[in-house]
């Protein structure tokens, strides 16, 4: 790095307290302990024997009905965010008959599914919760809980009157165009065959679950559940926590990625013993959540939802806003490491930075964030060794970014173990354990914090493939 790169680093950033050099280092040994060539191989997909993992907890014993055999102006597959706005612009461009299919058993997409404890948008819900002055609701909390968002999810539906033809607990297995008659044709695992003018496909890129390829999977056999279809028959309580049922329990988590992050403080309190077995640390900075000021919500002027989105999402691309109206650490982050908070220095200099600077101001931007959170880390763990395995040593945005105010606070419980095991991943499960650094941890319980599948091929993740004209299949029309 050169001397006048030095000198305008410390011009936006103020005295170095840490060695390039050194960082740039470390960073490279972390990367290359967690170098896997499987990529999303390393994952199991949840069919045949693994099949349990995507079943629905949360719904009622599906009544028998009969199959549906009509048309529909418009037929929406998906009833997430995606589904239930479509709906409602094209509710109020006049048509009557929209059809929503949906697997789950109501709306809401990932918040239908996403219900484990602790469960809680990243972005803050002024802008997150879509329709806010449209519905005239007020989110209760800057940062909203799930159950929360689900039941909002409901609240769209019912104002646009979208239950109405909505079929649920219902795939769609075949979607194929009719020359003849000017209409979709799309069939269903329930028997319905419906026609519609216009089809929507609301799906979702990432939908479903997935497991890690721990050679033994199959022969673990305590009870195991992935946190997108967490099972609160077996831990008792709900997504405020109160899970009475694993006071006896010793509790695996597999992955710390952002659902552990929320969920591991609510397992901590309950759990016998809770073991959270991590690869890679996530870089967890403060929440800071706090209820609306009703009479700050009361105080916003017409087409203030649609002013926070815009100015949110032009800080997001790297623009520049007068004002950062959102104001909160993710934005924050955003603007000192896309470049917006360079602006000073630019006209300081009162010319344009040249690559080079550019990129290494940058840089140091992100060591000097991320030192920050590691230091956070130390702060708050108590256990100096278990402190140093919690701090994540890579850019900021190699992972998804993390806010929590109560994960790092959990491993100073007594009862909470962090099993980490310094890239590798577990080696194994056994009969009544997981194996790690080659240890056996004896769990009555594993969970799967694992995410979900990231497959690109759209007919896999629709579960259909559409057929279009002259019988073009969607996904060959998508290669071309």
């Amino acid at each position: 790095m050169s001397f006048k790169l030095e000198e305008i680093a410390e011009q936006l950033m103020g005295p170095l307290h840490f060695d390039i050099d050194v960082l740039r280092a470390k960073y490279e040994v972390e990367r290359d302990k967690r170098w896997n060539p499987d990529a999303n191989d390393q994952y199991i997909e949840v069919t045949a024997e693994f099949s349990k993992h995507v079943e629905d907890p949360f719904a009622e014993e599906q009544a028998a009905r009969e199959p549906v055999f009509d048309d529909v102006e418009v037929a929406i597959i998906g009833a997430g965010f995606g589904g239930l706005l479509m709906g409602k612009h094209l509710r109020e461009a006049g048509l009557e008959r929209i059809r929503l299919i949906e697997q789950a058993s109501d709306v809401g997409g990932t918040w239908y599914w996403n219900r484990y404890p602790g469960v809680q948008c990243d972005v803050e819900s002024y802008i997150y919760l879509p329709l806010l002055e449209e519905l005239g609701y007020m989110p209760r909390h800057r940062y909203a809980y799930g159950s929360e968002i689900f039941e909002y999810c409901k609240k769209i539906a019912r104002h646009y009157d979208l239950y109405q033809d909505a079929l649920f607990q219902t795939e769609v297995v075949d979607v194929r165009w009719d020359e003849a008659a000017s209409r979709w044709c799309i069939q269903t695992d329930q028997g319905d065959r419906t026609t519609a003018r216009f089809i929507v496909m609301a799906t979702g890129p990432i939908n479903r679950p997935k497991l890690p390829g721990i050679p033994g999977i199959n022969e673990f056999e305590g009870y195991t559940f992935h946190t997108a279809r967490w099972d609160y028959r077996y831990t008792g309580g709900d997504a405020s926590g109160n899970l009475t049922g694993l006071r006896d329990k010793r509790v695996g988590v597999i992955g710390t990625g952002a659902t552990a992050i929320q969920c591991v403080p609510y397992l901590g309190p309950w759990a016998e013993r809770l073991y959270v077995f991590q690869r890679t640390p996530s870089a967890v900075d403060a929440r800071d959540n706090f209820e609306t000021d009703a009479d700050w919500f009361a105080s916003l002027e017409p087409g203030w939802q649609r002013r926070r989105m815009e100015n949110f999402d032009t800080l997001m691309a790297g623009g520049e806003q007068e004002v950062d109206l959102v104001g909160d650490r993710l934005t924050g982050m955003y603007r000192k490491l896309i470049g917006e908070a360079l602006q000073p220095v630019i006209r300081k200099l009162g010319r344009p930075l040249t690559a080079e600077e550019r990129e290494g101001l940058l840089e140091l931007a992100d060591y000097q964030t991320m030192e920050a959170v590691r230091s956070r880390v130390e702060s708050i763990v108590e256990n100096p060794e278990t402190a140093e395995r919690l701090k994540p040593w890579y850019r900021l945005f190699c992972k998804r970014p993390c806010f929590n105010d109560e994960y790092l606070e959990t491993f100073n419980r007594p009862n909470v173990t962090l099993v980490d095991t310094d890239g590798r991943g577990v080696e194994r499960l056994t009969r009544n354990a997981v194996v790690a650094n080659g240890i056996e941890h004896e769990v009555d319980c594993l969970i799967f914090a694992t995410g979900f599948e990231l497959n690109n091929r759209y007919a896999k993740r629709a579960g259909y493939d559409a057929v279009g004209r002259d019988g073009l299949k969607l996904s060959e029309k998508l290669k071309a």
